[in-house]
């Protein structure tokens, strides 16, 4: 079976992020109200895989191998089933 993996992976709460914050800033001298952004780096990740199950293994190891430092990073996903001729 085909999956697609979602993966958002940002900053934890507790640690700075400028790079939110002068997003956020320069929005707000834009006059939008906005009121609080986070800046996530979205991965979209396709497997074959046997079961649902096994694909969220799958990718839970990509993260914590690879994708998310655990010393800065929080990070969440979602595996949902698509067809064998979904595009990428």
């Amino acid at each position: 079976m085909r999956f697609r993996a979602r993966i958002e992976v940002g900053l934890r709460k507790d640690h700075f992020d400028p790079e939110s914050e002068t997003i956020k800033k320069t929005l707000l001298d834009l006059n939008f109200p906005v009121t609080g952004l986070r800046v996530v780096k979205v991965y979209r990740i396709f497997l074959d895989c046997g079961t649902k199950k096994e694909a969220e293994v799958i990718v839970k190891s990509m993260c914590s191998r690879l994708l998310v430092n655990p010393t800065k990073d929080d990070f969440n996903f979602e595996v949902e089933t698509v067809d064998d001729d979904s595009e990428s």
